[in-house]
């Protein structure tokens, strides 16, 4: 079913997602926040730009947009996928406790803060290009994976990567020389147990968007990991 987005609001949106049944499409969007918020079991497709929280809460089901998106996307998502064929603005991931995030271009600052995991629920950010300051910033579980394939010369995350990190993992494919992690943190190139957790990423990444999953594959990949479980515990109190 096809929805016409122009002249809805963002309420009037989601109610027409929920009337449409398990599989739609949205067309002419232009900034309708909240699209699919707390959303299971459906297929939503989206033509233009979606506004702020797309997916917040998801709980299951496929969002793909056809174009960028704005801000927190997949904000505290649960699980399901969020597949952008375009760029995201900042924020990207926020608290995500579950699910996955596919961007094909480019993400804006604070990619996965406060990105969280436990047991089974082990949440997933892919991002083709690169992304802003702040990258897996309060980052506690997870994985999120930047493949670096942006051609504009800039480095592949912008400052402070990894600020106040204490669990998961930031992965980077090709250059980090132009990045300065905290002390906390670990920067080391990839194992064979961590390039076998990244393998399965790029090949998902690549069948969404085209691309050489063989080639992607040689690397090289820098693994950024926190020292220790707790490693900021001396700016508060001993424990």
């Amino acid at each position: 079913m096809d929805i016409e987005a122009k002249g809805l609001d963002h309420k009037a949106l989601n109610e027409a997602i929920r009337a449409a049944g398990p599989v739609c499409r949205i067309r002419g969007c232009m900034g309708q926040r909240f699209i699919g918020a707390g959303m299971s079991g459906r297929s939503v497709e989206i033509d233009g730009v979606p506004g702020n929280a797309l997916g917040a809460y998801l709980g299951g089901g496929c969002i793909t947009v056809h174009g960028n998106a704005q801000d927190a996307v997949g904000d505290t998502m649960n699980s399901g996928s969020i597949i952008i064929r375009g760029s995201v603005g900042d924020t990207a991931g926020y608290a995500m406790r579950g699910g996955e995030i596919y961007v094909q271009g480019n993400a804006g600052y604070r990619v996965g803060i406060h990105m969280k995991a436990y047991r089974e629920q082990q949440p997933v950010i892919v991002i083709g290009g690169r992304t802003g300051s702040f990258l897996g910033e309060y980052q506690a579980g997870g994985t999120i994976l930047v493949l670096g394939l942006h051609t504009d010369g800039k480095p592949i995350a912008g400052y402070f990567p990894c600020t106040g990190q204490h669990g998961g993992r930031v992965i980077f494919r090709g250059d980090v020389s132009a990045l300065r992690f905290p002390p906390q943190v670990t920067p080391h190139p990839a194992s064979e147990e961590e390039l076998a957790l990244l393998r399965p990423l790029v090949e998902r990444w690549c069948a969404l968007f085209g691309g050489d999953a063989v080639a992607l594959l040689q690397g090289p990949f820098t693994v950024a990991t926190p020292d220790t479980g707790n490693p900021y515990r001396q700016m508060y109190a001993a424990n």
